[in-house]
């Protein structure tokens, strides 16, 4: 099966067109994009056993094409020997704070697969708006990328939002090692990180170890 997606922007050089596919490769300015969106469709047709190919030059627009093999019955049929990695979810609620559409709405999906009651924010202002408001309530958890556009990052967001409510467990998001939470390589003490890209069990593993670690 073939998907082809068309565009009449700029375009890309020969140089963008390798990287396009690399994971937190971006054009765009620090905080205005993860540069995940590719890598990780890119990564979802591979794992497929499919193919991605990106047509542009500069100033003539770009297409992607996708390619995608034909399923088939046995491709879904695990292995007698096969271990299921267990996955467990929950019934809390979870705010997520996330600039990226699709990343956030990816996330938001995978989240209420898992059972749990989801809100949604797209950057630390909304997020604060929605919870001052009253518009969000009896949250469990904050999970919120680092690295935001608006003025308010991660890092404060949580800050603000724990002394409103100091039980709520913060889950922080991150396609950057260079952020608010991480110095001389180390994570701040307490703090809860999942680096982007993730897979679904981990990003399941860890939602459900940050939510039943003690607050005390």
């Amino acid at each position: 099966m073939l998907i082809s997606v068309s565009d009449n922007g700029t375009g890309m050089d020969k140089e963008t067109i390798e990287k396009a596919f690399e994971p937190f490769f971006t054009t765009k300015a620090m905080g205005k994009g993860s540069g995940l969106g590719l890598s990780m469709a890119y990564g979802f047709i591979k794992q497929s056993g499919g193919h991605a190919r990106i047509y542009s030059e500069p100033g003539s627009g770009t297409t992607i094409r996708l390619y995608l093999p034909k399923a088939e019955s046995a491709i879904f049929a695990a292995a007698p020997d096969t271990e299921a990695t267990e996955v467990i979810g929950g019934t809390e609620h979870i705010l997520v704070v996330e600039d990226d559409e699709m990343v956030r709405t990816h996330l938001i999906s995978q989240l209420q697969k898992l059972g749990y009651r989801v809100s949604s924010a797209e950057d630390g202002q909304q997020a604060l708006n929605m919870i001052e408001q009253g518009k969000v309530k009896d949250i469990d958890m904050l999970f919120t990328d680092v690295i935001m556009p608006g003025g308010i990052n991660g890092e404060v967001l949580a800050q603000k939002v724990q002394v409103k409510q100091p039980q709520i467990k913060v889950l922080f998001t991150s396609g950057y090692t260079e952020n608010a939470i991480v110095h001389n390589g180390r994570l701040d003490k307490g703090v809860q990180l999942l680096s982007k890209p993730y897979r679904f069990e981990e990003m399941a593993a860890k939602v459900r170890a940050v939510l039943d670690e003690s607050t005390h």
